[in-house]
């Protein structure tokens, strides 16, 4: 009704009149800034504005109005012109109930995204009569109007978001003067993929190609998403977050800004040139913006009607929806008079239940994981299910933080025991609890909290709770603040290599070099790795950051051997699991030894055991793939994981690290001493080189070489050295 209407005080009317007609409402009105601009049921100068100002702020649940009493609910609009919706109901029976509560929200914001639509044409038929505001000529200015007016009437029809897509593709291209445009979207079922759903300018085979690709492998698109911010890459030929798909076709430019629903990136839109490099200007900027924000303005006008369809039980497990979840929050916290606490329940494998076992059998799971949650709670508890594989658990009525506990212990017992989904299958879980006594917290704040506490089980091992303590919160702002600086690292090249020489134990000869990354921040100085690459494998940008690293330590290395004579050096670079899960890998080595021009066999990628020891089928396949280009395998820190004997059959391996903590006692324990002599020996049976990690001292030195050590490194040697340093010792002679 809203959509039909071609100005503000229009739509207001049919707003208020929809909304009293679905809640069954005496009363309705609508206030905008503080001013009323419609009612049902009630004059508007007799409107106690005062009155409904403290119902919008919570603080009044009836009123008297038209000389009687009635119960009253309201929903707040935001955007440009921010207002309250409120409606009344006289009689017995006139409470509202939750699931209208949410109704009621669910009509308020979609007249928040039609009063959106109507403030962005206003602003867009400014923009298009100013002499300076986007483009430097009229006509231009008047085009750009035109192309965006069209786009706000297909969204104002609802037609199908792929043909909205479409036509933004077609015009952001055609407006910019680029040749490639492009919308991708984070996948519904798992958002660190995302998939483009539309281009201009791009093979219809490429597009089908571009499919559940991770976020932290997909370039200037991803990494719009990831850090919610517009990228410009002028040069992409030297872009550390190059796509080699797209690097192979010549890409020259790229732009990409993030597409939003309801303020969370949710896609990105990407314009690019294959011809010629390009200066992005502020105008083409600003162009890219416009377009994105009515892509942003499509999915969120559909995805909210959607929602408004399952606002309140979920359709597969018949649990609350995320927000009838909500509104049964803020009712509990309105009216305690004790406590609420909050459990948000994560499946920690779910993802490999899915993966392995296929989509039916994971539906099967998630309802009954319901199911037993559900049966962990009395009457009065709400559970609900928030996103695919993630519930939460209403608690009124708790004392203190420590009652909700034994109900998270039920639960996590409970999803222990075995799922028959045709075959057994197994999950655990992380909980995350949150408690807020009287007028501590809101909904909002009380869900972040829990939140938080989930995330902290996750990290201390999954399949546990955590009490949501406020040294969570502030460690959680430090690393956001510390994962913006990381994104925006890789853009600016700001990390480096440093090279630790590998060296034969019996000659002292040099024989190859482990590439090590470090992060020379602008403002916070050296970053220290043990700081900044969980955050990066948490994150996926280790991706992009280890092709970085592959990529220079190859080169180099390559170099380096052009210059020497004799054997040549070989270069070892750490492999994270996150990066063994990409599907291209294979083809991101293979690059990279061809672009340098290093030989397969002088490249050792180095793996962790407890990567061999998680690994999934397609780990393997990746891994013999890799190794049929002649590149080495290096098993890294063995010994601290879970060493065995059957991976080392089963796997590919070349070589065994030994790590530090057994060379630090090698000379004056002789558990150690035997324990390492054993690890060397193992090695030289199975036909595996080993690699002495850690030498500080002569006599670890001596003690590993007399055991048959074949090579080491560590301080006693060199410690991690710049490019130049390298430089100097592998060519003392060399004034280059």
């Amino acid at each position: 009704m809203v959509a039909d209407r071609p100005a503000g005080p229009a739509a207001h009317d049919a707003a208020v009149a929809c909304a009293a007609r679905a809640l069954d409402a005496d009363v309705a009105v609508l206030m905008i800034d503080n001013g009323v601009v419609a009612t049902v049921g009630l004059p508007s100068a007799d409107v106690p504005a005062y009155a409904l100002a403290e119902v919008a702020a919570g603080r009044r649940h009836t009123l008297d109005l038209a000389g009687r009493p009635h119960a009253v609910t309201y929903a707040t609009i935001g955007g440009a012109e921010p207002g309250v919706l409120v409606l009344g109901r006289g009689g017995p029976d006139a409470a509202f109930s939750a699931e209208e509560v949410c109704l009621l929200r669910g009509m308020a914001r979609v007249l928040e995204l039609s009063l959106s639509s109507l403030h962005m044409l206003a602003s867009e038929r400014r923009y298009a009569e100013e002499n300076d505001r986007l483009l430097d000529f009229l006509q231009q200015r008047q085009r750009l109007f035109e192309h965006l007016t069209e786009i706000q009437r297909e969204i104002a029809l609802r037609t199908p978001l792929e043909q909205i897509f479409d036509r933004v593709t077609r015009s952001c291209r055609e407006l910019l003067g680029v040749e490639m445009c492009t919308v991708g979207l984070l996948e519904a079922d798992d958002p660190g993929l995302g998939s483009l759903v539309a281009g201009s300018g791009i093979p219809a085979e490429v597009l089908a190609q571009c499919t559940r690709i991770p976020l932290p492998a997909a370039g200037v698109s991803g990494l719009a998403v990831l850090g919610d911010e517009l990228v410009m890459v002028e040069d992409y030929t030297t872009s550390p977050i190059a796509v080699p798909a797209m690097a192979a076709a010549r890409l020259q430019s790229v732009m990409a800004t993030p597409i939003h629903e309801n303020g969370r990136p949710v896609g990105s839109l990407t314009v690019g040139t294959f011809s010629q490099c390009r200066e992005w200007d502020k105008s083409a900027q600003e162009m890219l913006r416009a377009f994105a924000e009515h892509a942003s303005l499509a999915i969120t006008d559909a995805r909210t009607l959607e929602a408004m369809n399952h606002s309140f039980l979920d359709s597969l497990t018949g649990l609350a929806g995320r927000a009838l979840f909500l509104t049964r929050m803020e009712e509990a916290l309105a009216t305690a008079t004790t406590g609420v606490a909050v459990l948000i329940v994560d499946l920690d494998r779910f993802k490999v239940v899915n993966d392995s076992l296929g989509h039916p059998a994971g539906d099967a799971l998630l309802v009954g994981a319901a199911e037993r949650i559900k049966s962990c709670l009395r009457d009065g508890d709400t559970a609900a299910r928030l996103s695919a594989d993630e519930f939460a658990v209403l608690l009124p009525g708790m004392a203190d933080a420590a009652e909700p506990v034994p109900v998270a212990e039920r639960i996590l017992a409970l999803l222990h025991e075995p799922f028959d989904l045709g075959s057994e299958a197994y999950v655990s879980a992380s909980i995350g609890i949150a408690f807020s006594a009287p007028g501590e917290d809101d909904a909002q704040q009380l869900l972040v909290h829990a939140d938080l506490a989930m995330n902290q089980a996750k990290k201390h091992g999954k399949d546990r709770y955590e009490v949501f303590e406020p040294d969570m919160q502030r460690a959680f702002q430090a690393s956001i603040e510390l994962e913006a600086d990381l994104r925006r690292a890789v853009v600016r090249h700001e990390f480096e290599l440093r090279y630790q020489p590998i060296v034969n134990l019996t000659s002292g000869e040099i024989t190859g070099v482990e590439a090590l990354i470090r992060w020379a921040h602008p403002t916070r100085g050296e970053v220290a790795p043990m700081d900044f690459i969980p955050l990066a494998e948490e994150t996926g940008m280790i991706v992009p950051i280890g092709e970085w690293v592959l990529r220079e330590a190859c080169s180099r290395v390559a170099a380096w051997n052009a210059r020497r004579s004799g054997q040549p050096i070989t270069v070892s670079v750490n492999l994270s699991a996150v990066q063994l899960e990409q599907p291209a890998l294979p083809l991101i080595v293979q690059s990279a030894l061809t672009s340098s021009g290093l030989p397969a066999d002088r490249l050792i990628l180095e793996l962790t055991e407890s990567l061999l020891v998680d690994h999934r089928p397609a780990t393997l396949t990746r891994l013999t793939e890799i190794k049929a280009l002649g590149v080495r395998l290096a098993i890294d820190d063995f010994g601290t994981g879970y060493s065995s004997l059957a991976y080392l059959r089963r796997f590919p391996v070349d070589i065994i690290k030994i790590d530090k903590s057994f060379v630090d006692d090698v000379v004056d324990e002789p558990t150690a001493a035997a324990l390492t002599h054993g690890i060397i020996q193992l090695g030289r049976a199975l036909q595996l080189s080993t690699i002495a990690e850690g030498i500080e001292h002569e006599g670890q030195l001596d003690s590993l070489a007399d055991g048959n050590c074949e090579l080491g490194q560590g301080y006693y040697f060199a410690e991690p050295l710049t490019r130049a340093a390298l430089d100097e010792l592998l060519f003392p002679a060399d004034p280059a």
